[in-house]
């Protein structure tokens, strides 16, 4: 296989370890634990693996583990680092006893179901540390949510001798990795389950999960191509830049991303949902920002929007709530319409008042948020074309104006989608050494009988030595939410906080950001020289921990 020069320098790259994880280990239990709410629901729902303590692991005495085998998954869409996780946790099983095996499934969860896995050796795994991607095994979106897709998986489990099972995803895969744990723990089959945080959109967070892995990396990439293109901006002067970001509901990266290169607008999502903005309050808003750098003779900036900013906006969120519901009863009669009378057919059956603003959205707009949903039901926000959809109506305001004598400038707008090109990028030093930590501290859980937790590392922003490792109940980050038209439960999504320290340091500059120029460059991603460049967790997580 070819290698790049990158490849090859990172293969010698040595993730670092907590220190309490370098030696023999042993157990500190914290207090039982409860769901973030819904208690007694996901009590009910939950019974074996709900109330558990927190865990942390410190130093502890040598003992000696019978041989046993684990199975790993990588479940959801890509996240820089996985191959880490599966790193560190190949090192962690062989290190517990060498004749223990790992075996990966393939193509995700659906591997589990059907039966296909290859073992991960010691020469396979070589290949992959430091890397990007998930290509080692692949992954894929299979939902494990069916006693039939349970039983099918132990068969398997069961003829491999493995004890313990790792799911590497975000919220919704980890929510599956508790519904698994639960059921074998309810058959008494042995096998234990345990997650681990992965998904660059940064949701999937609380005390105990300071971050999901891939979430540093991601925003550094997406960080140095919006600064390429800030600076293209400064030397062109001639263009509006509107460039969406990733980050499915929740608007981490564009915040992240903002206080990396301090864009002329950023607009957070959970902002105006607080504020019950408009879709003519974001435009009136950005075309005021554009306006006023007109009259300084400033014709071009940068915008960044978050990827779930439609469904934000409270009418808009009525909308798709609506749609949603109404699509998961009535999706095959929906699908039966002709497609060029399927808008009719739509606003024919919403409330007046939804209907209405189904009607005045743009053909292609009203199209995206009608078809393509994702396997829980929900509309693919990543697939509305917001970035396109602000900047025309943005154009149309601006024209208003100028007729009234408003805006004196000239209006070129170009655009962006930054996605895939941060999901498997090389992961930062941070998300290097995390991940091989996350993935050694489940080997850790397993080690000791545990099932239905998380792996955990904190104190994040201290070198990696002093990280703390853990593991929490996946039953704590709980809650029940409304999917396919009903209640079930999911892993609670962390929003951007509007009185959380990362937001009001945005808060406090966006003002000057707004008429100045005052654009950051980042550059590529920094792996070799001072850790002071090369090993610094996001802005964020600083903040977080004002550090």
């Amino acid at each position: 296989m070819t290698k790049s020069a990158l490849q090859i320098a990172r293969a010698a790259y040595q993730p670092k370890l907590p220190k309490a994880l370098k030696g023999a280990v042993k157990v500190q239990e914290g207090e039982p634990t409860q769901s973030v709410a819904d208690q007694e629901e996901i009590k009910k729902l939950f019974p074996n693996t709900y109330g558990m303590p927190l865990i942390k692991f410190v130093e502890g005495e040598e003992k000696e583990y019978a041989p046993m085998n684990v199975g790993v998954i990588l479940s959801g869409g890509q996240a820089p680092g996985g191959h880490n996780v599966i790193s560190g946790l190949f090192d962690g099983v062989k290190k517990l006893n060498p004749a223990n095996k790992l075996y990966g499934f393939i193509l995700g969860p659906g591997g589990l179901v059907d039966h296909k896995y290859m073992e991960l050796t010691a020469d396979i795994i070589d290949e992959y540390r430091n890397t990007g991607g998930f290509d080692i095994i692949g992954s894929g979106r299979t939902k494990l949510e069916k006693e039939d897709q349970f039983e099918k998986g132990y068969e398997i489990l069961k003829e491999l001798g493995i004890k313990a099972l790792v799911i590497i995803g975000g919220d919704d895969s980890n929510t599956n990795a508790c519904i698994l744990a639960e059921y074998y723990a309810a058959k008494n089959y042995g096998i234990q389950v345990i997650g681990c945080p992965k998904t660059i959109d940064g949701d999937l967070k609380n005390d105990m999960i300071e971050t999901s892995f891939g979430f540093d990396t991601a925003c550094k990439t997406y960080a140095e191509v919006i600064g390429n293109i800030q600076r293209d901006c400064n030397s062109a002067r001639k263009y509006w830049h509107f460039i969406k970001l990733m980050g499915r509901s929740a608007s981490h990266i564009a915040l992240e991303c903002a206080l990396q290169v301090q864009p002329n607008v950023c607009i957070i999502s959970e902002e105006v949902e607080t504020k019950n903005m408009s879709l003519d309050d974001v435009v009136t808003y950005i075309a005021q920002v554009v306006a006023d750098r007109a009259a300084a003779g400033n014709n071009f900036g940068t915008v960044l929007i978050p990827e779930g900013l439609i469904e934000f906006i409270p009418a808009m969120k009525r909308l798709i709530a609506e749609l949603n519901d109404f699509l998961a009863a009535n999706g095959e009669e929906f699908n039966n319409i002709k497609r060029s009378k399927q808008r009719e057919y739509i606003i024919s059956k919403l409330t007046p008042e939804n209907a209405a603003i189904y009607a005045s959205l743009p053909e292609g707009v009203a199209r995206q948020l009608s078809l393509d949903r994702d396997p829980h039901g929900n509309v693919q926000v990543s697939l509305i074309e917001t970035e396109k959809l602000l900047s025309e109506m943005v154009a149309t305001k601006l024209a208003a104006w100028k007729e009234e004598g408003k805006y004196v400038g000239k209006f070129a707008a170009q655009h962006h989608f930054f996605g895939y090109e941060g999901r498997c990028a090389a992961p930062s030093n941070f998300d290097a050494d995390y991940c091989y930590s996350l993935g050694y501290t489940a080997s850790m859980l397993i080690a000791n009988g545990k099932t239905g937790y998380m792996s955990s590392v904190r104190n994040t922003t201290a070198p990696a030595a002093e990280w703390i490792a853990g593991g929490v109940p996946i039953t704590m980050m709980m809650n029940m939410e409304r999917r396919h038209g009903e209640m079930k439960p999911v892993i609670q999504k962390a929003l951007v906080k509007l009185d959380g320290a990362p937001f009001k340091a945005f808060a406090a500059q966006r003002e000057t950001w707004a008429k100045e120029t005052a654009y950051v460059y980042p550059g590529p991603i920094q792996y070799f020289g001072p850790t002071e460049v090369c090993d610094q967790p996001t802005k964020t997580l600083q903040l977080e921990q004002a550090k």
